[in-house]
């Protein structure tokens, strides 16, 4: 199921290099033109730490785009948990759970008509289905060595994401000893390398385990184990059950997993255990594969599932063919291709500063309010890195915690949550320069759209296009949640499908490709066809009927607490997104003129935007308070961010209203929301607001095990720099680094704007390779706040306005040509 990618390399007058990603049937076409050297050096991009990790929120973690491994480095035992992101739970999503759902619509809009909130509140039950399936672990790889003493110094564990390679070093007894590790995307293999200065050699023993079913057996330089994961599962908040997984060997995705052992000074010895046992000489390497079952969204895992048994054995067998060098020289240039796009500078630490281990450096970042640009420019791209690490394989796109996940039952099932956080990871795709990485959603979207379409027809009674409720799988589940039980504020949601389809027209903006945006040009249009038949008329406008404000509560006169409204904010900007990208979408592919004009005419007919009595932007249709004024949530801003309809420029008032709306909110909410936040802020021009709340993403929180009393829970980043929602969820990490990608570039599909959040703390410095719509890219230098060197490149031909120092300049470029401006 990996990526599969092809690459050429073309001499013309303008050195462009072009690379051809063929997918599923598709070329799409991405032109990347070699740019100037960096303006400034980028600093540190290495992860630093001086002891092992005793929790996962200090451990690293390294990708391949489909396996994973978050590595703990400790001395006396060495512990890989391993992931693999086709390895869920479940089968194909083929049954609808409450197939009379649609019947209960009705009801529900006459009990709002006569403004009964509560008992909508009790009807909405009626119109929920399954929960989605886990996301599961692997397992965990167990390296234990014999030979290390108590007596430890000089440890040092890294993660240099400037080529994606982590590395353990320390001395025992004096004797220097070090693990290097990668995940191989063009191998399909994670590599270690074990390295010792000791005369008595490695002493090292290994062994694999894991918390789903399996047998493991270890013959000559191998082990070798097979398992599978349950074919149903229901979320550890589900309480209704106890079984929370159902196994059955013939059901279900099946894996093998391999770890092979290269050792030729050593002895390898295998034990019935399913143990291997290395000894004697100084180098080992070790390549650890996995293959499931998961063939498809559609597709039965064991009737129609991938031969995974003779593909894992190939990929071993190919891998152990390769020198050490030659494995880990493809996997760096694989990975800096898309890696060395894009660099930033944005000031010098203090030495004294910078040389401490990250973990430091953020609690003294929190704590003292240090400047510490370097750590800032590492965490934008450590974003950078864990997307690459976590986004290659087809059809299946990070998810809730990327890749990443220990346990059976994880936090919210580590799914796709569609009403933020799935779109979030993806929110620097386009803008950083990593396309590429984008591809698995769009074609995930594609997977919606037909399961879709049949939870329209359940669940709401419409009979045109797909949507998609809170929660969605690798099945591709799109009904409605809760069984219900599960309270309308999360689990009756209808917008999932408007909100990600946008994806699509979002990523034609910045590629220009024609060919991609006919192809997924059918989803846009499902979205957009459910979006407007979903509509109802009131009192001459249209809007949504029933609704919810993700995961929010308003309050009644009389003092309810309820979810279930009519016209909501939010329903209502994310429905005008959807249907402006899908008439934008059919005119530049010269089609469906009158799809258009309906498109045009429904726009014309929506409930409009209100002003609540607080100068805030109204959530609801009426202009009531909210249970919790400062509720995680911002879901009624999605015009101004992601969205693109609301801006300082051309909706002043509604600008206004939405900062108002921040100001209420406050500061102190979770990681992904702080993400968010950073993006809205950035949007309204507000650059010292925007840093303030980057620095608030930056705040240290303590791992989710560790119960001393100087913990520190709430939302911010982990040691390890992954996101505390808490607990971890990676959405933070991808909203960060789109945050300051923000604050530096904004553009639309006719302008680029330079610097509109900078702050005084960014006065000074330069990024290159950042990439703004209409196709172009943008590499500039700036000193207190003034951009003094710039160059626009245009991958695909095209003309834009560049704002930046208070003027404009047209520019009009062929594919592959640049202009220097300044």
């Amino acid at each position: 199921m990996e990526l599969s990618t092809s690459f050429y390399y073309i001499t013309s007058t303008t050195m462009r290099r072009n690379i051809v990603i063929r997918h599923l049937g598709a070329a799409i076409l991405l032109s990347f033109i070699p740019l100037s050297p960096p303006l400034h050096a980028q600093g540190n991009m290495t992860l630093r730490y001086n002891r092992p990790a005793e929790y996962f929120e200090e451990a690293l973690v390294i990708g391949n785009g489909t396996m994973g491994a978050t590595i703990y480095g400790g001395t006396g035992k060495d512990i890989l948990s391993l992931n693999d992101i086709t390895l869920w739970t479940g089968e194909p999503d083929r049954s609808v759970t409450s197939p009379d759902a649609h019947k209960a619509i009705p009801e529900i809009r006459a009990l709002l008509d006569r403004e009964d909130y509560k008992a909508a509140d009790r009807m909405q039950r009626k119109v929920q289905g399954h929960y989605s399936e886990n996301y599961q672990p692997l397992g965990q790889l167990c390296i234990s060595y014999s030979n290390t003493s108590s007596n430890v110094s000089d440890y040092q564990r890294t993660l240099d994401i400037s080529n994606a390679t982590a590395r353990t070093a320390y001395s025992t007894d004096g004797n220097a000893f070090s693990t290097e590790y990668f995940a191989s995307a063009p191998d399909s293999v994670i590599v270690l390398r074990l390295q010792t200065a000791d005369v008595k050699g490695l002493q090292a023993t290994l062994s694999f385990t894991s918390p789903l079913p399996h047998s493991t057996v270890a013959q000559g330089n191998s082990i070798s184990a097979e398992g599978y994961a349950a074919y149903h599962s229901y979320p550890s908040y589900y309480k209704n059950t106890k079984e929370k997984h159902l196994y059955d060997p013939e059901r279900g995705t099946h894996f093998r997993t391999i770890v092979r052992v290269i050792a030729p000074g050593s002895k390898v010895q295998s034990f019935a255990s399913g143990e291997l046992k290395i000894s004697g000489g100084k180098e080992a390497i070790i390549l650890i594969a996995n293959a499931t079952s998961f063939n498809g969204f559609d597709k039965d895992p064991v009737k129609q599932g991938r031969e995974y048994r003779n593909t894992v054995a190939q990929r071993v067998e190919r891998a152990a063919k390769k020198a050490y060098t030659e494995l880990r020289q493809r996997h760096i240039a694989d990975y800096k291709q898309f890696f060395d796009r894009v660099t930033l500078y944005l000031g010098k630490s203090d030495d004294n500063v910078a040389a401490l281990p990250t973990d430091e450096q953020l609690r003294l970042y929190t704590d003292n309010t240090q400047h510490n640009p370097e750590l800032e420019t590492l965490y934008f791209q450590y974003g950078r890195y864990l997307l690459i690490s976590s986004s290659r394989t087809n059809g299946v796109p990070a998810n809730l915690q990327g890749l990443w996940n220990e346990k059976l039952l994880p936090p919210w099932s580590s799914n796709y949550t569609s009403n933020i956080n799935l779109e979030e990871n993806y929110w620097a795709a386009e803008t950083t320069n990593l396309s590429e990485m984008h591809q698995p959603l769009m074609d995930f979207i594609t997977n919606l759209s037909t399961t879709g379409n049949t939870s329209a027809k359940a669940y709401y009674g419409v009979e045109n296009g797909w949507c998609l409720g809170q929660n969605t799988d690798i099945w591709a589940m799109t009904c409605p949640v809760g069984l219900n039980v599960g309270d309308p504020s999360w689990a009756c949601w209808t917008m999932g499908g408007a909100w990600l389809s946008t994806h699509i027209w979002e990523r034609y903006t910045f590629t220009k490709d024609k060919t991609f945006l006919r192809q997924y040009y059918p989803a846009l249009k499902g979205a957009a066809q459910f979006c407007m038949d979903w509509l109802i008329e009131k009192d001459g406008r249209l809007l949504t009927s029933p609704g919810t404000s993700p995961e929010n509560k308003f309050l009644t006169p009389d003092g309810y607490a309820g979810a279930t409204s009519y016209g909501c904010t939010s329903d209502l900007a994310m429905t005008r997104e959807c249907l402006i990208d899908a008439a934008k979408a059919a005119r530049e592919l010269g089609t469906d003129k009158l799809f258009a004009k309906q498109i045009d005419k429904t726009l014309a007919r929506l409930h409009p935007y209100q002003i609540g009595k607080n100068g805030n932007l109204q959530e609801w249709f009426h202009d009531w308070s909210d249970q919790d004024p400062k509720h995680r949530h911002q879901s009624h801003l999605f015009g101004l961010y992601p969205g693109h309809h609301l801006s300082v420029a051309t909706t002043p008032e509604l600008a206004r209203a939405c900062a108002r709306t921040l100001e209420i909110k406050g500061d102190k909410t979770t990681g992904w929301s702080t993400g968010w936040r950073i993006n809205l802020y950035a949007r309204l021009q507000e650059g010292e607001q925007a840093y303030h709340i980057y620095r608030c993403l930056l705040r240290y929180v303590s791992p989710d095990g560790y119960t001393g009393k100087d913990a520190r829970r709430g939302g911010g980043t982990y040691p390890n720099l992954l996101d505390a929602h808490s607990p971890f969820q990676i959405d933070g990490n991808f909203g960060g680094c789109a945050g300051v990608a923000e604050m530096l570039v904004q553009s639309t599909e006719s302008a680029i704007t330079l610097l509109p959040a900078i702050p005084k703390q960014w006065s000074e410095g330069s990024v290159k390779g950042i990439c703004a719509r209409g196709g172009f890219v943008v590499d500039m230098e700036w000193k207190e706040a003034r951009v003094v060197s710039l160059t626009i490149t245009s991958r695909s031909g095209g003309k834009t306005k560049v704002n930046y120092n208070g003027t404009s300049k047209t520019v009009k470029l062929k594919a592959g040509n640049s202009i220097k401006l300044l």
